[in-house]
């Protein structure tokens, strides 16, 4: 078995599924970091409501990510064989349950919005711009997950060029109305925050809208009808919990985690919670060609098992290997040059806030290279292969079994800086990589799940 794959239509599809895909993902990125910037021009205090606002829509994120990926991992096996009619059986599955799950946080969301930002922060002031911005918000919810489905379906059969054009449309629609919404422009009253989430939800109907007109109207592949979206059968319910369900729980566990991290940065200042939004949005937008890599793996390693070529999927496995470690390198390189031109563009925060950025955005370009390497490995190649449960269980022990303990005894135990305990919060990502070495090397990881 070769190191290193000269399978050309291997790298042909990987490269072209990941090229679009991180296409997409950086211009949906790119929306959280226009609304970063143009709410940190406004002022401080809105930045920080703002964040903390955007852990309950990261939560909501995780939860639409992990039904998409569910569907994914499960389609992409179909597709490998070409059949399509179990494809839309699994993606009814997934759409219904991914609008009722939104649908229950967007009631939460609407009756008490400051409650659940009590429960990120203590400061009144960032509850206050916080709340604001949530009670428009959740009106997107169920439209967003929606869209996130239905893209995660079309990018499982290799059609992800519609993702591109999707997250462009939102961009230009997103960043407009910040303009003119949040600084009052063009005769339209200050709104501020309000301006902000008023822009994020226009954006996201539009989103909807697009991606189902062309499901519905233009996509050849799958040939969807809306009754096709809410046909519910028990087989597929029972492959969907079986084999997609394990991915829903770590997206969702994954996000949980999230919120307790943010929650503790909550309680230690203002500076520290500007701070982490401004390195963690900068981390997003580099780290788009990782989480576009890992999409495409699944994809592609999900398409060669279904078909049958098992000795393949493991070829393959050692090849992406080497280019995820090339890949966390080039994105640690690329997170340090902008830094300091990311940093100036937050001309209303503190000289305290900038410094801490600066020293947090360091721990990120180490902790990088884990996440280019264990993530895709994890996410891509052995969920993608079939063996779901395993990333549902790893990330329990090292999320909730390491990090947060060591993280909550860090900042209210032994009362270290912020910067020990940013630290403490990001290790798992170095620590993960022993266990992604070994797992993917082993080949355990190869399921078929079609019927």
């Amino acid at each position: 078995m070769r190191l290193i794959t000269r399978d050309r239509g291997f790298y042909a599809s990987l490269f072209r599924l990941t090229r679009v895909i991180v296409l997409q993902n950086l211009i949906t990125f790119s929306v959280n970091l226009a609304d970063n910037v143009m709410i940190g021009r406004y002022s401080e205090a809105a930045l920080n409501g703002v964040a903390m606002a955007n852990q309950i829509q990261f939560l909501l994120q995780m939860f639409a990510g992990g039904i998409a990926a569910g569907i994914s991992v499960i389609a992409s096996q179909y597709w490998g064989q070409r059949r399509t009619e179990p494809i839309r059986r699994i993606l009814a599955v997934g759409f219904v349950l991914g609008l009722a799950g939104s649908a229950i946080l967007t009631g939460f969301a609407a009756a008490a919005p400051r409650g659940l930002l009590g429960l990120l922060t203590d400061s009144e002031a960032v509850i206050a711009e916080g709340a604001r911005y949530v009670r428009i918000l959740c009106a997107s919810y169920c439209a967003f997950t929606a869209t996130q489905i239905l893209l995660g379906a079309l990018r499982s059969v290799e059609t992800v060029r519609i993702g591109f054009w999707v997250s462009l449309i939102s961009l230009v629609v997103n960043v407009g109305l910040n303009w003119v919404l949040i600084f009052g422009h063009l005769g339209f009253p200050e709104l501020g925050v309000r301006g902000a989430a008023a822009a994020t939800l226009a954006a996201r109907l539009t989103e909807l809208a697009v991606v189902a007109v062309y499901a519905l109207c233009f996509d050849k592949k799958l040939r969807l009808r809306v009754r096709d979206l809410f046909r519910l059968e028990k087989s597929y319910l029972r492959d969907f919990l079986k084999s997609g369900l394990p991915l829903v729980l770590s997206n969702l566990s994954w996000g949980l985690a999230m919120s307790v991290q943010t929650a503790i940065i909550g309680r230690l200042g203002d500076d520290v919670i500007s701070a982490n939004s401004i390195a963690v949005t900068l981390f997003q937008v580099v780290s788009v060609v990782i989480y576009g890599a890992a999409s495409a793996t699944s994809v592609v390693i999900g398409k060669t098992v279904g078909e049958g070529r098992f000795e393949a999927a493991k070829e393959y496995a050692r090849t992406l290997q080497l280019l995820y470690l090339a890949l966390g390198v080039l994105s640690s390189a690329a997170l340090l040059a902008a830094r300091e031109p990311t940093i100036r563009l937050y001309s209303s925060i503190s000289e305290q806030s900038a410094a801490l950025a600066r020293s947090f955005v360091t721990v990120l370009c180490v902790t990088i290279v884990g996440t280019a390497y264990q993530m895709s490995c994890l996410t891509g190649i052995v969920s993608g292969g079939g063996q779901t449960s395993f990333v549902f269980v790893n990330d329990l022990i090292f999320m909730w079994g390491v990090v947060l303990p060591a993280s909550l005894l860090a900042a209210f135990v032994f009362r270290l800086s912020p910067l020990v305990v940013f630290l403490c919060l990001k290790s798992d990502q170095i620590l993960k990589c022993a266990v992604a070495v070994v797992k993917v090397n082993r080949f355990t990881w190869i399921r078929q799940l079609t019927r």
